[in-house]
C-alpha cells in the first residue's frame, strides 16, 4: 500500500469576505504542482458561503461536480431546467457533459459548508443531467452509506465515472476493512469530524489521506467520526 497524506494545515485558501474556500489540490488561483489532483479526482473545497450570497450563473462542460452539503441551506437553478433547494445531509451531482450553466445561493440564516467534488468524466459530452438525493445523519449512523456510484439506483446519485463516494459517521469505535477492486483504482479519505485511523496513519478534523496499489484498506474509527471515502480511477482508459 502507497499513501499521501493531505493535513488541513496545509490547504490551499481563498478568502473573498462572503466566499472561504479550502483546496486539497490546485484550484482557482492556488497551485501546487504536487498536489495537482489524485487520480481523476481533480478538485476537492471544503467551502463556506455567508447567508444571501452565492455563485452568480457560469458554465461548466465534462466534469462530473458533486456537492455534499454540511451545514446550512442553497438552492440551485440550471440550464436544464431544474429549481431545487439542497439542506444539510443533501448531496447534488452534475454531469456537465456537453455544457450546462447553473447558479447556486445561501438561501438560508446561517453559513453554508460544502465540499465541493470534481471527477473527470469516464464518458465525453454526454446529455447534461442533474440529480439530488438526501442523507441524513439519523439513518445512516454506524455505517458507510453509498451516497454516489457508477451503479443507477433509487438510494444514491449516479455518476458517469467508474467512481463511488461513500460517507461514514460512528457513535461508537469500530474497526473497518474497506475493499475495493485494485486495479487502477485509488481511495481518498476525508475526516469531517472525530479521529480515525488508516494503516497506522492518524487523522484530525479536515485531513485526509490518499491510499493505492492496494486492495483492502483497513480504518480504525473513534467514537463520534465521520468521513468521507471518495473510490476513483486512477488513470482515464
Amino acid at each position: 500500500m502507497k499513501s499521501q497524506v493531505f493535513r488541513k494545515d496545509e490547504r490551499g485558501i481563498k478568502d473573498i469576505g462572503w466566499l472561504r474556500s479550502h483546496f486539497y489540490f490546485s484550484f482557482s488561483d492556488y497551485c501546487d504542482p504536487v498536489k495537482a489532483a489524485f487520480g481523476s479526482l481533480v478538485a476537492f473545497n471544503d467551502d463556506f458561503v455567508e447567508a444571501g450570497k452565492g455563485f452568480g450563473i457560469h458554465p461548466h462542460a465534462n466534469m462530473e461536480i458533486i456537492s455534499v452539503l454540511l451545514q446550512g441551506t442553497m438552492n440551485h437553478i440550471d440550464t436544464l431546467g431544474y429549481k431545487t433547494v439542497i439542506e444539510e445531509g443533501g448531496v447534488q451531482i452534475m454531469s456537465a457533459g456537453s455544457g450546462l450553466r447553473h447558479e447556486e445561493y445561501n438561501v438560508g440564516e446561517e453559513e453554508v459548508n460544502f465540499l465541493q467534488i470534481w471527477i473527470q468524466p469516464k464518458l465525453q459530452n454526454i446529455v447534461p443531467r442533474y440529480q439530488q438525493r438526501s442523507f441524513p445523519l439519523g439513518k445512516r449512523r454506524n455505517q458507510l452509506k453509498t451516497i454516489v456510484s457508477n451503479e443507477e439506483g433509487q438510494e444514491h446519485c449516479w455518476i458517469n465515472q467508474n467512481a463511488k463516494l461513500s460517507l461514514g459517521f460512528f457513535d461508537e469505535a469500530q474497526e473497518l476493512t474497506y475493499r475495493f477492486r485494485p486495479v487502477n483504482k485509488c481511495l481518498f479519505i476525508f475526516l469531517l469530524e472525530g479521529r480515525i485511523r488508516v494503516d497506522g496513519t492518524d487523522l484530525n478534523p479536515r485531513d485526509a489521506i490518499g491510499v493505492w496499489e492496494t486492495d483492502t484498506v483497513p480504518i480504525h474509527c473513534e467514537a463520534g467520526s465521520h468521513f468521507l471515502v471518495i473510490e476513483t480511477p486512477i488513470n482515464q482508459k
